[in-house]
């Protein structure tokens, strides 16, 4: 294989010294929770977006959580979700008590198939989880005139897509919510945490309420410290003080980060869509912009049965990979046992499942680990 072992990790927290500093100086002082630095980065957030209003959480999934108990989701409701996704999209619907209905994968960009998701609306259908597949927007306008046209609401899971956006619009604001992701190899980290988001002022005081507890302090009479009433059941999903200095830095160097990863993807694209038998992912449209996590190439023909090999085979030359998602929601063993899905029933989320193999480009790497990684693949399937 190669001469010398790459040294190319999946992924990187890039954390320099603004973002230590930030930490230290709330560490420095009394407030470590519920305090100026979360506010901030709520604001802050918000305006990178372009539009609503954002609230601070412990992560995407106490977002995604938050949003299908504010919109009243519960037993003997179904919602439309994905197979293709992370299990805590899954999970967020699960624990209100209603009923997650799988939808199956187009194999351009990983995200639903919108004529599989028209299919799949019945009477019971109360909402639709969209998840942007490793950040590839899906087509939120095609999404919202389903649901208009059904009366159905929408959360926008948008764990990987900071900065995606659908004909210049943010991901995340043309649902009832949009949630992200603050985990360390996201596209800014506060080491765990999420953001929920809003074009609704309402929505979002109210769910920002229900996260803390849903303490209440606007009672008559003077403001005496530890003093308050509770107006109904609340939860604990704040984010610390010292997650949101950190995020609150990371939000600076976004930009940046954007542009490396653009430029890594790109070049990575580029190196591997001349390796035949490979596929990479990316939006089918211009209006469509993906937020580049990373690059899913897609084995087809003879490669496809040999994922597990060739990614083995890239690790032990230095090249991290990883897998997104290792099974379709329906194969995994609590939703298959619990719900009685048929495991095989989702022919273009199985193949994402057992023929993709995920590679990084995150800005802590370059365009010449891109080179690499095209050249170690090619390689590798050569010798095959």
């Amino acid at each position: 294989m190669t001469e010398a072992k790459l040294d190319i990790p999946f992924g990187r927290p890039w954390i320099e010294d603004m973002e230590r500093d930030a930490v230290m100086e709330v560490l420095s002082g009394h407030i470590l929770t519920h305090g100026p630095n979360c506010h901030a980065f709520e604001e802050g957030f918000a305006e990178m977006m372009g539009g609503g209003f954002a609230v601070s959480t412990s992560s995407c999934m106490a977002s995604l959580h938050l949003s299908w108990i504010d919109a009243g989701v519960g037993p003997g409701d179904e919602v439309l979700l994905p197979a293709m996704t992370h299990v805590a999209t899954a999970h967020a619907v699960a624990l209100t008590g209603a009923t997650p209905i799988f939808v199956d994968a187009e194999l351009t960009s990983g995200n639903m198939d919108m004529d599989d998701l028209a299919a799949k609306i019945t009477p019971k259908t109360k909402a639709i989880g969209v998840v942007h597949y490793v950040g590839i927007p899906m087509d939120m306008v095609a999404v919202m005139a389903l649901a208009d046209k059904h009366g159905l609401l929408v959360v926008e899971d948008c764990a990987l897509a900071v900065e995606a956006r659908v004909d210049g619009t943010h991901v995340g604001l043309f649902g009832h919510t949009g949630c992200y992701s603050f985990y360390p190899v996201k596209h800014i980290t506060c080491g765990e945490g999420g953001m929920l988001v809003s074009n609704n002022a309402e929505t979002v005081k109210r769910i920002g309420e229900f996260r803390a507890f849903n303490y209440d302090r606007t009672g008559d009479g003077p403001k005496v410290p530890g003093l308050y009433d509770v107006k109904g059941l609340g939860m604990n999903y704040r984010m610390s003080e010292m997650q949101a200095a950190l995020g609150r830095v990371q939000l600076t160097r976004l930009p940046e980060i954007m542009r490396k990863r653009e430029e890594n993807f790109r070049a990575l694209q580029s190196g591997l869509t001349a390796i035949d038998g490979i596929h990479v992912l990316d939006s089918a449209e211009d209006r469509l912009k993906s937020s580049f996590y990373c690059g899913i190439a897609l084995l087809t023909g003879d490669l496809a049965s040999r994922r597990n090999d060739i990614a083995l085979a890239l690790n032990a030359n230095g090249v991290g990979t990883s897998v997104y998602y290792p099974h379709p929601i329906g194969r995994l063993a609590y939703y298959r046992d619990r719900f009685g899905y048929d495991a095989d029933g989702f022919r273009g989320a199985t193949a994402l499942a057992d023929n993709a193999i995920a590679l990084p480009c995150g800005p802590h790497l370059g365009t010449k680990d891109m080179a690499d990684i095209a050249a170690c693949m090619a390689e590798i399937v050569g010798a095959m």
